[in-house]
């Protein structure tokens, strides 16, 4: 660990949360605090997992994994971190609402640690925040806000938008490793959705989706994590065998890292409301958003770069892992061919 700063330094340690999505959303925080104060040091206790993301962010100086399983309490690996980090900072932000997340700088001592009000946090939390959904109505305001004094918690926080390093380097490497194409356009798919199937565009619907793009010259490559591996092949199934070979299953194929890199060699991604979708908007990637359970309003993508597909039901959104009326008509009936549009008609603005 490194040695306590200079006094005229403030050191910050806030504990990110645990989604793609939402760490991706945290560096607008880390923006804001940045600009409150260009000499702040940011470091970011994460899951192991997505200190990569963080390794893209300027603004943070390095990120300290929490080796837990998630949703895992495990006290005794919370308080020896949190003993190891002792007299290193002024000051903790906590994102997460839980008590488990709160730990950590409660056992590291930091005089000031600052969170909402949420599981019986007195005490533990002694900055704490009023947690107000109509006036934080984004999961992105939410974590802003954290970073406002008490006197401003009150007004509308600033929203920047995250911007991740794209390393030039190691993007040709990982062209170069997955024998991918440098010279044919690119657009990446995303059809998973780690909360549930309630989220996830239908696979026959990206299938007549991928024709369309290799008909039009593009390479189609379909990531995410081993577990969409299955759902890139069932895709790639759908489609004429002449076409087929215009779309690369690279599900569980790519370091985080390399996924970034990739994804902003990228002309456009269509993504479900998921995390990548908010690495592709971060990666200054255009991204169409397609949205089912979810909202828009809620987590949209934080970029000038994007459309959103949403058809507003009256049932939608329910913001449940599946579908309770069992038809799914929030994702079905939006349709291929407007989402091909949608994507040109963004192509064509840039």
């Amino acid at each position: 660990m490194p040695n306590k700063h200079s006094s005229n330094t403030e050191n910050i340690l806030v504990v990110g949360p645990s989604w793609v999505g939402d760490m991706v959303m945290a560096q607008s925080l880390f923006k804001a605090l940045k600009q409150q104060n260009p000499t702040c040091t940011i470091d970011v206790i994460a899951p192991g997992w997505s200190v990569p993301v963080l390794e893209r962010m300027p603004e943070v100086r390095r990120g300290i994994p929490l080796h837990v399983g998630h949703g895992e309490f495990n006290l005794n690996a919370r308080y020896c971190l949190g003993k190891e980090l002792r007299n290193q900072y002024q000051r903790a932000i906590i994102l997460p609402r839980s008590l488990k997340a709160a730990l950590v700088p409660f056992f590291a001592k930091i005089p000031v640690r600052t969170g909402f009000l949420g599981e019986m946090r007195y005490g533990i939390l002694n900055d704490i925040r009023e947690f107000n959904k109509k006036h934080l109505n984004q999961t992105v305001k939410r974590f802003t806000a954290l970073g406002s004094t008490q006197s401003t918690a009150q007004q509308t926080p600033p929203v920047h938008f995250p911007a991740l390093r794209i390393d030039k380097d190691a993007q040709l490497q990982a062209l170069n490793k997955l024998q991918l194409s440098t010279t044919q356009p690119a657009v990446s798919l995303f059809p998973g959705a780690e909360y549930g199937p309630a989220k996830q565009w239908p696979i026959e619907h990206y299938a007549e989706l991928a024709s369309a793009l290799t008909q039009d010259g593009y390479q189609v490559w379909i990531m995410g994590s081993q577990k969409d591996a299955t759902v890139a092949d069932n895709i790639i199934d759908q489609v004429k065998t002449d076409q087929s070979i215009s779309l690369i299953n690279l599900c569980g194929k790519t370091s985080l890292a390399e996924a970034i890199d990739l994804i902003g060699h990228c002309k456009a991604a269509v993504s479900n409301d998921s995390g990548l979708m908010h690495v592709a908007a971060a990666a200054n990637c255009p991204v169409i958003g397609i949205y089912g359970s979810s909202s828009p309003d809620f987590t949209p993508p934080l970029t000038e770069k994007s459309k959103v597909l949403h058809l507003n039901l009256d049932c939608s959104p329910c913001f449940e892992r599946t579908c309770p009326l069992q038809h799914l008509d929030c994702l079905y009936k939006i349709t291929p061919k407007s989402v091909f549009d949608a994507l040109k008609m963004l192509l064509s603005e840039k």
